[in-house]
């Protein structure tokens, strides 16, 4: 009997998952596209981290088997075959995609089709524009295979030099646009490919030689970040020289045109040191990625999805939201209630007269983020800002490290958090002085504090000036900041402190209400579940007669609806327009509900390795909306995945009423949370 499924195959079946919303046609058509792309990016960043991590394990001789079985080399092989059905798969898909977007006025004029005065005007585009760029690299005995980039285009060219056949590299340059409009008008438009261009008028970067065959190919390398911190005198230098590398890691993946010329097939395959497992033909357009960048003509507005446009709440247009916030506590749900909110709260601090303080942990933020100048301003009014910055972020280290070094420009205290620790928590703390007193608000939420990302991932977070959560803040910012190594919160949880211990506890009396033969349940929603001893404890409430529901969006190695084991444990994963990252955890606790909100997932990494909190809900009518709010998401039948005991993800089959959890939040019209609650069991 399988008691675990496999970790890295069950993220495939969820990237799958990601892939399939690709083929459905209730959907705007450039959405449809948008989903095949962001399949692609979520492939390059699993090979660059899992794949990477189990090729070295192989080059370690590391023959272990591992939680579910595999060893790192049938792990490896499982990997392959998987990756290439759904590359099979998405081919398949693109082929239709590119179809539909004829029809709708969006045209791909490939190299084989080029008319006369298609290469005309082309080759004028190639001369003034793209040849300048250019540099060909030659492969021979005295100039080894060059180091292409991570995710770079190439082009392999075979070439014919007297008697020999010899190699060259040309690579597609990243500094001009790929999607080149050819033409375009309000009902269409029409795009060349830059590699195509490139192809076609190859042979004027070999004068005198004869261009046998070319091929367009990628290769994905290892981009994990292999950092000793207790070698690392300045973890910040380290990081940023790790970050210049990542680009010459060793090679994972090649991605090479379908029906490519044998030769430069094994040539590459050779010089990358790749088995030939490890290639994968591609039969459609190189790289999905590039489809982000797509529009569709003036004319086809429907072939977009509207731009959703967040509620405003009340209390936004208050200048003083700390009235609001000492109160009450305030509940934010994004993208349905806009990110505005918590940007305003930390502007709001920022200017302030009566805030002596402001600290904030920050993990991901965007480019030009409002939070970091909002921040920096602060420190130029003379207020004391500390921020916790997580240089380690997983590809966001080199733009965190970039508004890490502005924001101690300012003046702000930046600290980088505790040795061998990440920093994923989200949390700010505003210390303000009222009437000789000290008050301190905060937020804390389950995402980000990017205001990109929250338009697109769904969170939550809640405002509050309880003085116990402001007590174990200022108890938390000292921990990270100084040289603690244990925590004494009261109504917050830390990991990897005490939050593990939170969730036995929590489940421990959930099983003791079930042997009592009391009405036990368990309900949570998270990214992933893969921690064995969390699962372990899963099990035992199963067995014990504890209901369990859960929404896992992507990675679950629990094995679901085993007699004896699991068979009180349901579990759906939800892909739809927007990204589920939000962290709910609900305990039944005999009908008194517990509930809370989390940065944390059921991962190993989240409980051991990382500073996470956890906090609970103590306003009644924001718990009973976050409950009534999981129930609609379990109640889902258009967007819902059921995992069966198989490992198979099954699309739920809508019975009667159809109810699409993410498109109810969306239209849900509320004044606050009972309102909310009243509509939404109208709309169930």
């Amino acid at each position: 009997m399988m008691r675990l499924f496999n970790r890295e195959l069950s993220w495939l079946e969820f990237n799958e998952r990601v892939l399939l919303e690709s083929k459905d046609e209730s959907l705007p058509l450039l959405e449809r596209v948008k989903f095949s792309a962001i399949f692609s990016s979520n492939l390059d960043e699993f090979f660059m981290v899992r794949v990477a991590a189990i090729k070295n394990q192989i080059s370690l001789g590391y023959e272990a088997v591992d939680p579910s079985g595999y060893t790192a080399r049938e792990k490896l092989s499982a990997i392959n075959n998987k990756v290439s059905d759904l590359v099979e798969l998405q081919s398949k898909i693109q082929t239709k995609l590119i179809k539909d977007m004829d029809k709708e006025g969006i045209h791909f004029l490939r190299k084989e089709n080029y008319s006369e005065a298609d290469l005309q005007k082309l080759e004028m585009t190639f001369n003034m524009d793209i040849f300048p760029v250019l540099t060909p690299m030659a492969v021979d005995f005295t100039r080894r295979f060059p180091l292409v980039n991570n995710k770079g285009l190439y082009i392999a060219v075979k070439l014919l030099i007297g008697f020999d056949t010899k190699l060259a590299i040309v690579q597609v340059p990243s500094v001009l646009d790929r999607f080149i409009v050819f033409s375009k008008d309000d009902d269409n438009i029409v795009y060349v490919l830059l590699e195509d261009i490139i192809e076609t008028f190859i042979d004027r970067l070999f004068l005198g030689h004869q261009v046998l065959s070319t091929s367009l190919f990628r290769v994905t390398r290892n981009g994990d970040l292999n950092i000793i911190e207790d070698e690392a005198e300045d973890l910040l230098m380290v990081i940023e020289e790790a970050v210049r590398l990542r680009k010459w890691g060793e090679t994972v993946r090649l991605e090479i045109t379908g029906g490519a010329d044998p030769w430069l097939y094994k040539v590459l395959q050779d010089a990358l040191m790749l088995d030939f497992k490890q290639v994968y033909e591609i039969k459609e357009i190189m790289d999905a990625t590039g489809f982000f960048k797509l529009k569709a003509p003036k004319s086809k507005n429907e072939l977009v999805k509207k731009i959703y446009k967040p509620k405003k709440l009340a209390f936004m247009d208050k200048k003083n939201i700390f009235k609001f916030i000492k109160n009450e506590d305030l509940f934010v749900h994004h993208p349905y209630e806009s990110f505005d909110c918590v940007v305003d709260f930390i502007k709001q601090s920022s200017k302030d007269p009566h805030v002596l303080a402001i600290k904030q942990t920050l993990y991901r933020v965007s480019g030009d983020s409002q939070i970091v100048k909002a921040l920096s301003e602060a420190a130029d009014r003379g207020k004391q800002v500390t921020v916790l910055v997580e240089l380690m972020a997983r590809f966001d280290e080199e733009n965190n490290i970039n508004w890490a070094k502005k924001l101690e420009q300012r003046g702000v205290h930046v600290i980088y958090g505790i040795y061998g620790l990440k920093t994923h928590s989200k949390i700010t703390l505003v210390v303000r002085r009222e009437k000789n007193k000290i008050r301190r608000y905060l937020h804390l939420g389950t995402g980000n504090y990017n205001d990109q990302t929250s338009k697109l991932y769904t969170d939550m977070g809640i405002f509050t000036s309880r003085e116990n959560f402001g007590s174990d803040a200022s108890v938390f910012f000292n921990m990270v900041s100084g040289f603690a190594t244990s925590v004494n919160t009261h109504v917050l949880s830390v990991a990897p402190f005490n939050l593990r211990q939170k969730f036995y506890q929590l489940i421990d009396q959930e099983i003791k209400y079930a042997k009592e033969g009391k009405k036990a349940k368990i309900t949570a929603k998270m990214n992933s579940l893969v921690d064995i001893e969390m699962i372990e404890k899963l099990y035992d409430a199963s067995r014990a007669g504890v209901k369990i529901r859960l929404v896992v969006r992507g990675i679950c190695t629990l094995v679901p609806g085993v007699e004896k084991m699991s068979e009180n444990i349901e579990i759906i994963s939800i892909v739809g327009e927007f990204l589920e990252h939000s962290r709910i955890y609900i305990f039944h606790n005999n009908g008194d509900h517990k509930v809370f909100l989390s940065s944390a997932d059921w991962m190993t990494r989240n409980l051991n390795r990382r500073i996470e909190l956890m906090f609970p809900i103590e306003e009644k009518t924001i718990a009973d909306r976050i409950i009534k709010t999981m129930d609609l998401y379990l109640s889902d039948n258009l967007k819902a995945w059921e995992l069966t005991s198989e490992g198979q993800y099954v699309k739920r089959k809508s019975k009667g009423k159809t109810i699409h959890a993410q498109e109810i939040l969306k239209q849900l019209e509320y004044d606050d949370n009972t309102s909310f609650i009243s509509k939404l069991s109208e709309r169930m």
